[in-house]
């Protein structure tokens, strides 16, 4: 298929964007424009897999440029979004814009065009606290943070959008996606890039919330499936494993697998507002199983692990820990 990937200079999208080239389809690969010449971790993919996509600088706010980008395309996996949640509360509008309107610009492009499957990316954050267990697609939506409300309106878009005119389009929810490549902002690349630069004390936020860890492949493969599926169109379906940890008995279990004793640290700036903070988080993932075909191949206490130590193995590398700067904390 000839893919439109946008965000994928990011964590997931450039893992994502690997699968498909070696999976054979035609990549063209929208990176967050900067003056640097970075693609961001495409630019940690291999050269021989690196040099078969087509890679583009631009934003999907540009809504000219999205739709000259859409144009030609079969499919369309849209991950680009601003993540941070911390950052959401210091610059909420910027999340109306890239998560909301730029969601919004791929849709007309998408629908003017006649693509053919447009996969959008959701995250598990929309479901705020959980007020059942385990959480499947009908649970209710709470924007807890500006973030989570952000991405809330841009699947009440997508959605919108195929109802309304008959656009296939699905919604794919990732549940806490984890391993190399993440930002430090995320708690497991927090936990691992500290302890393999020699650190000893651990600053953290809160320690009781539960969440489903996913490692990275297992998402990737929903994507994969997302887009090669039949009768999604108009779906929400949860990507995530059906396990809770909380964040103290996951740092617990990276210090073992590291074989280091760790004192915690609680920094009060890492900390979300009382209201904000997402208590528990565990999926569903039964209806990816029956629509997608789809489940974790690393699932449990044993496939965390399994995960952890491919991420701890790749944070290991001097050179990947180097670009991470592990003594400040950026929101």
């Amino acid at each position: 298929m000839k893919v439109l990937l946008t965000g994928s200079d990011g964590f997931i999208g450039s893992h994502l964007a690997e699968k498909l080239v070696r999976e054979g389809h035609e990549v063209t690969a929208l990176c967050i424009y900067n003056s640097f010449n970075s693609y961001g971790w495409i630019d940690q993919i291999q050269s021989d897999i690196r040099s078969q996509i087509n890679l583009v600088l631009g934003d999907i706010r540009d809504a000219s440029q999205v739709r000259s980008l859409v144009k030609g395309k079969d499919c369309v996996l849209n991950l680009a979004a601003l993540i941070a949640i911390p950052y959401s509360y210091v610059a909420p509008d910027s999340y109306v814009q890239t998560n909301i309107q730029g969601t919004l610009n791929l849709l007309n492009a998408a629908r003017e065009w006649d693509i053919q499957k447009f996969v959008h990316t959701s995250t598990s954050e929309v479901y705020g606290t959980a007020k059942f267990v385990p959480i499947d697609e009908s649970h209710p939506l709470q924007g807890q943070s500006p973030y989570s409300a952000s991405k809330i309106a841009a699947d009440q878009l997508v959605y919108s959008y195929f109802s309304s005119f008959d656009l296939p389009a699905m919604i794919l929810r990732p549940f806490n996606t984890f391993g190399p490549r993440q930002s430090a902002r995320a708690v497991i690349p927090t936990i691992i890039s500290q302890l393999s630069a020699g650190k000893t004390e651990i600053s953290l936020g809160s320690l009781t919330p539960t969440r489903d860890f996913t490692y990275v492949s297992d998402t990737v493969s929903g994507f994969i499936a997302a887009m090669n599926s039949k009768g999604t169109d108009g779906e929400v379906i949860n990507l995530g494993t059906g396990y809770e940890i909380s964040i103290e008995e996951t740092l617990k279990t990276i210090a073992r697998l590291m074989d280091v004793e760790v004192e915690l640290v609680s920094d009060p700036v890492r900390m979300r507002p009382e209201n904000s903070e997402v208590e528990r988080l565990l999926s569903d993932n039964s209806k990816a199983a029956r629509m997608l075909s789809w489940s974790p191949q690393m699932s449990g206490q044993e496939g965390l692990e399994q995960g952890l130590k491919k991420t701890i193995d790749w944070f290991s590398e001097a050179s990947n820990l180097r670009m991470y700067n592990v003594d400040n904390y950026v929101v």
